[in-house]
């Protein structure tokens, strides 16, 4: 006996020409929907870390190379803008800055610089905002320490 396909009651071949076609598309498109999501959403977190960790790197070394102890924070907060902007995070990215000594750019010092960044989650509808958290505290810190000759002729 030569059987095609499975065989109706009435005993004709019943037809499944393209039914596998079918069942790929439809299982291709629940399994991809969530992974191109999430394929988003860490390539978007890892911007952010990126973001954090040049902008504290940046600013910290900015700070310790500073003229003047007035200069110094004015071009630690402008290294982290430029870092913060150069990954597409604009505004949303804060830096804080700690000495463990005073005057902070004394020989030998060290100043913590650590840079935040909260990551927005994409595609979240603005109904679901209340519901869930829509972004990602991100955060770095870097040590810097001021150069050992620094004062110095």
């Amino acid at each position: 006996m030569n059987d095609v396909g499975p065989r109706l009651r009435t005993g004709g071949v019943r037809d499944e020409k393209g039914a596998a076609v079918v069942e790929f598309i439809a299982l291709a498109v629940l399994m991809l929907i969530p992974l191109i999501y999430l394929v988003m959403m860490m390539a978007r977190l890892q911007a952010g870390s990126f973001a954090v960790s040049q902008a504290a790197r940046e600013a910290g070394r900015a700070f310790v190379t500073a003229e003047s102890g007035d200069d110094a924070a004015g071009r630690a907060q402008s290294a982290a803008r430029i870092a913060f902007l150069d990954h597409s995070f604009g505004t949303k990215g804060s830096l804080s800055i700690s000495c463990d000594g005073s005057p902070c750019l004394r020989p030998d010092g060290r100043v913590e610089t650590t840079a935040t960044v909260r990551v927005p989650l994409p595609l979240i509808p603005a109904f679901a905002r209340e519901v869930i958290p829509t972004s990602v505290p991100v955060s770095a810190t870097h040590l810097s320490t001021v150069d050992r000759f620094r004062g110095l002729p």
